[in-house]
């Protein structure tokens, strides 16, 4: 005789399900921690008009003129003069760093040449590795030059000076003078796709021998934690090596992305991302218990990061407190990393700042982990 559809049977099985979820409290928080982070990032930290850009001035006039289109690029909203500048070669070092977005020139004489009608050349350098964060303040000196010099060549000292648009405005857009945008996503790209594999792949790793019972035989053994993890590490790092050499490959030859800096330089860069990211996956994995909750801590881990790193919107439009928590992501630095070593052909003295960070999180991550890992099963 066939069973008919018992509603409290099926009552008793939701009954049982809301019981489990409520046990089950990382994967709870996830279902309300996800939706609740891709609110706050997309509707707060999210911004595609980047504004008060960190803009140094190398200004060899100081007259009314010149400091009145200074304080026009203030006004604008869009620059935000941090340093004056002594000399061309600090203005080089400045945009080699990934320090300001743009260096300003303003050449002697800028005032006389403007009233005498002979066009004086202001240039305007843009860190263009990220064209999507340049785009729209350059597309505003043309307007921010016209009001400026308008108000400051009226009256009757300024009665034979020419149209204020009579100066030769020229933008170098450094890095990426096409402003590809290849030439930005695809390096990017290897830092995301490196952060997705890498911490899923060690984050599965530990958590499936639990739930197989191999980990016992782990615990059985005389090896210490630290040598457990790293152990169980140096398989995934030939991995990420493979991976990133199909990458690279793909990026030159289908992309043409140019590669000026060293490649041995772009691949230690990679080592020290890939143990950092091993890392954070082998301390999920211990602190996992089943292979599900190590998968969402991946994807908790990995939405952040791929918002809040500058690779999908630029990293200086977001707010401040936005810009704080993606200090502390790996993928932020990386992304400087290698396109700095890829399009700028940084070396290790401009690549510094952004390689401690990493560092120090693989520490941290790494001093979790161990404390974490357990020689007994609970």
């Amino acid at each position: 005789m066939r069973q008919r559809f018992s509603w409290s049977r099926w009552s008793g099985i939701v009954v049982k399900e809301f019981v489990q979820l409520r046990r089950d409290r990382l994967t709870f928080a996830m279902i309300v921690g996800i939706p609740l982070i891709q609110l706050l990032l997309f509707g707060f930290a999210i911004n595609s008009d980047p504004k008060h850009l960190p803009t140094a001035v190398l200004s060899q006039d100081h007259s009314p003129i010149a400091r009145s289109f200074i304080a026009g690029l203030q006004n604008s909203q869009y620059f935000h003069v941090t340093q004056r500048l002594q000399s061309e070669a600090q203005a080089a070092e400045l945009l080699l760093r990934g320090d300001v977005q743009f260096v300003v020139t303003v050449p002697p004489n800028f005032e006389r040449d403007l009233i005498r009608g002979t066009p004086p050349t202001l240039l305007v350098e843009a860190d263009a590795t990220d064209p999507s964060a340049t785009g729209n303040a350059l597309a505003t000196l043309p307007q921010i030059a016209s009001i400026a010099l308008s108000r400051e060549l009226q009256g009757t000292g300024y009665a034979l000076a020419p149209e204020p648009l009579a100066i030769d405005l020229r933008v170098h857009r450094l890095y990426n003078p096409e402003g590809v945008t290849a030439f930005n996503i695809v390096p990017g790209l290897l830092g995301v796709i490196l952060t997705m594999t890498m911490v899923l792949m060690t984050g599965l790793a530990m958590t499936r021998e639990r739930e197989r019972g191999t980990f016992e035989n782990l615990l059985a053994t005389p090896a210490l934690p630290i040598e457990v993890m790293t152990g169980k590490i140096m398989p995934y790092i030939l991995i990420g090596l493979i991976q990133v050499t199909l990458i690279l490959l793909a990026a030159r030859f289908v992309f043409a992305v140019p590669m000026v800096g060293s490649l041995l330089l772009l691949y230690a860069a990679v080592l020290l991302f890939i143990a950092a990211n091993l890392t954070l996956g082998m301390t999920f994995s211990s602190i996992a218990r089943n292979q599900l909750q190590a998968m969402q801590m991946t994807f908790f881990f990995f939405l952040p990061s791929i918002l809040l790193s500058g690779f999908m919107f630029p990293f200086r439009g977001m707010p401040q407190w936005a810009q704080l928590i993606g200090t502390v992501l790996p993928l932020t630095h990386f992304l400087v990393l290698v396109r700095g070593i890829l399009l700028k052909g940084s070396g290790p003295a401009q690549l510094w700042p952004a390689v401690w960070p990493i560092v120090a999180f693989m520490l941290v991550v790494l001093a979790i982990g161990v404390k974490t890992y357990r020689r007994t099963l609970d």
